[in-house]
């Protein structure tokens, strides 16, 4: 049985040739080295790095935090642009659609739903919660009213914050696209005015003089933690950065402008947020633009903040979307557009109103989707460059299972689900991401490296003692693998 024939047609906002579950062809693809440098740019300069430096400056110092963060990207985006960027762009396949190959397609869609709702639905209350508190103190400005910061006015700042990333959401990627233009820019001029102000207020010298806002009084411990918050930082952009690197024309093109967007510009923009943080000693970024800026100015930066957290809302949305509308199934891909954002932001809308919960425990959110990417990144890793050696199968991806050398068993694979769930128990036996308390050997060897080293080991030793003994899988020697 042949892949299903490619097919036209714009029946929905969200629909072109990117939202296509099959290869895009090479005429189909946007971007080389600079443009996919320019894209990473834009989405790595986005306020959640001015979270991320904030929780930094809790556990670490100006010094420890810009060695901490560089550490901490360093692993994680390394990992994130081998997998999932390098086989998606080699083929031109969605991340969910290449992940067939390592769980089944069953798996993979499992992975996927999952992911494409709870993370989007997290992020996006972040996010808005964030805008609330950023246009809450804009107005105690305008109008010297009290806000609080848990009540219910941010709650319905940020309720607005969701329905206006809906509105834009529902008209497509076209409007995706124009709002990031103005903000992409715009959060390079805060960001670099930030990194001005806090120097002409304090010295360098003063800045790493500044103790870390919730030392522990174990300087060697906080620095790991910071090691661990800024590698889950980076796994972070794991459920985005397959499809965009898919619309890259050549490996190349995808995995070094990660280097310069991912890495550079997210260390850049969280190292901002750290000093800023010890500077003005607060680790919420919507508290810092009044006193670095001024009221007028301070204004001005807050009301821009709270406009591109509901840009990062959208494009964090329209990540899910795409996902969703190219690998769910026939059943999705007649949901229309607009209603499906709606489902995608329907629990944002709901966790808003518990904003002091979502808001103010940043770490262990992040946590949370570590314990989950870090095994998942490791697990893809393995399977693709060890096991596979780097090539695919590519019409086996979209055959049923009975006739794809990737079903598995049924469209699962056991054996990356125990590899993952091994890699996702390491982790919580070296942090607990509820409590967010390190276990005895945390301190030497963090939570996400174990996780990373447990899953890839496990799944490469099932994979070689039971999937491959069982001709299950497709998996084979190097010389008898053959792209098709």
């Amino acid at each position: 049985m042949s892949a299903p024939a490619r097919t036209g047609g714009t029946e929905s906002a969200g629909t072109d040739a990117t939202l296509n579950e099959l290869p895009l062809l090479r005429r189909e693809r946007l971007w080389g080295f600079w443009g996919y440098s320019s894209v990473n740019v834009g989405l790595s300069i986005a306020t959640w790095a001015f979270l991320q430096g904030g929780a930094v400056a809790l556990y670490v110092g100006a010094e420890a935090g810009i060695a901490s963060i560089v550490v901490g990207y360093g692993i994680s985006v390394l990992l994130v642009a081998l997998a999932p960027c390098l086989p998606c762009a080699k083929y031109g396949i969605e991340q969910f659609t290449a992940l067939r190959s390592v769980f089944g397609s069953g798996g993979a869609r499992l992975l996927m739903i999952t992911m494409s709702t709870l993370l989007a639905a997290a992020w996006a209350a972040v996010l808005a919660i964030m805008c609330g508190h950023a246009l809450g103190n804009v107005a105690e400005q305008v109008f010297s009213a009290d806000i609080d910061s848990s009540g219910i006015v941010v709650s319905l700042i940020a309720l607005v914050a969701v329905l206006v990333s809906w509105l834009v959401l529902a008209r497509g990627p076209v409007s995706v696209e124009w709002v990031n233009r103005i903000v992409a820019p715009g959060l390079v001029i805060v960001t670099t005015g930030m990194l001005v102000l806090i120097f002409t207020q304090t010295s360098w010298s003063e800045l790493a003089a500044i103790p870390p806002l919730a030392s522990s009084g174990d300087a060697h411990l906080d620095f790991v933690l910071a090691v661990e918050l800024n590698i889950a930082g980076g796994f972070a952009w794991w459920p985005n950065v397959g499809n965009l690197a898919r619309l890259t024309r050549t490996s190349r093109a995808a995995f070094w402008p990660n280097m310069v967007g991912l890495f550079f510009t997210s260390v850049l923009a969280a190292v901002v947020g750290a000093f800023a943080a010890l500077a003005l000693a607060s680790e919420d970024p919507t508290m810092w633009m009044v006193p670095l800026g001024g009221a007028a100015l301070g204004v001005l930066a807050l009301a821009f903040v709270g406009f591109a957290n509901i840009t990062s809302v959208v494009a964090q949305g329209y990540s899910s979307l795409v996902a969703l509308k190219g690998g769910g199934g026939r059943l999705l891909r007649r949901v229309p557009w607009a209603l499906m954002a709606a489902g995608i932001l329907a629990p944002a809308a709901v966790l808003v109103f518990f904003p002091a919960a979502v808001y103010d425990n940043y770490s262990r959110f992040v946590s949370w989707g570590a314990i989950l990417v870090a095994p998942l990144c490791s697990v893809q890793v393995v399977d693709y460059f060890v096991l596979r050696h780097a090539r695919l199968r590519v019409r086996d991806l979209y055959l049923p299972n009975r006739e794809s050398c990737y079903g598995f068993w049924r469209g699962f694979n056991p054996a990356a689900f125990v590899a993952v769930a091994a890699g996702a128990v390491t982790y919580a036996l070296l942090l607990n991401p509820v409590t967010y308390e390190p276990a005895g050997p945390f301190r030497y060897l963090t939570a996400s490296l174990p996780a990373v080293v447990v899953s890839g080991v496990l799944h490469y030793v099932l994979t070689v003692l039971i999937v491959r003994r069982r001709a299950r899988g497709g998996y084979a020697p190097a010389d008898q693998l053959t792209d098709a």
